[in-house]
């Protein structure tokens, strides 16, 4: 990891519990849960915005007739 950035944030009574005991139980600082939260986060929204895209382009592709990789190839003249 690179250097660190110090935050501060506010969470409500029950998640600052809930983290609190997950830290406690796993024996891990809250930072690291924390930070393993905001990855998985982060992951969701990448493979969301993955699979948005994915389906414009596959859209896309059925627009234009384009349903098998020999379609593909006719199309870019291959």
């Amino acid at each position: 990891m690179g250097s660190a950035v110090k935050r501060t944030t506010s969470l409500p009574a029950d998640l600052a519990e809930e983290i609190d005991e997950i830290a406690k139980n796993e024996g891990r600082s809250v930072s690291s849960i924390v930070q393993d939260a905001l990855r998985l986060a982060r992951s969701k929204r990448l493979k969301n915005e993955f699979s948005e895209i994915q389906g414009f382009w596959s859209k896309k592709a059925r627009e234009a007739g384009v349903l098998t990789q020999k379609d593909l190839d006719r199309l870019i003249g291959k």
